[in-house]
């Protein structure tokens, strides 16, 4: 698959998105993004790097390995699989790749979106996709 792919079925399957992008966790770089606005690409990598910071921010990074340290847990798996925000007048939801864990997609949507089944289509959409 690819990120075009990702974020044709992110734009066309997850009720009421505005936006979607696909992070690079190792670099913190934006690989694509569909929009139905346009927006600067100030603010598109202002929003990657933040993605790489909620994923894997220093603080992060270290409340997972005190996690997996505690838990006897050796494998280099990451924890923080979904991140749900919302603003004002949006739902951002970020989900890790479950088979391309180095990668994050985020999808925008309208703050009046059914949350449950945004979540799943995001979820389904994480399962299925790699890059």
């Amino acid at each position: 698959m690819s990120v075009e792919s990702i974020l044709t079925k992110a734009m066309g399957e997850i009720p009421k998105s505005v936006a979607a992008g696909v992070v690079d966790m190792s670099t913190g770089m934006l690989l694509g993004v569909k929009t139905v606005d346009s927006h600067p690409q100030e603010i598109l990598d202002l929003v990657a790097a933040a993605t790489r910071d909620l994923f894997e921010g220093d603080n992060i990074s270290t409340i997972e390995s005190t996690f997996k340290r505690m838990r006897g847990v050796t494998t280099s798996e990451r924890y923080f699989k979904e991140i749900i925000v919302v603003s004002t007048n949006l739902i951002h939801i970020f989900a890790r790749l479950t088979r391309s864990q180095s990668a994050v997609t985020v999808v925008v949507c309208r703050f009046d979106t059914n949350i449950g089944m945004a979540l799943m289509k995001m979820r389904s959409i994480s399962a299925n996709e790699t890059i």
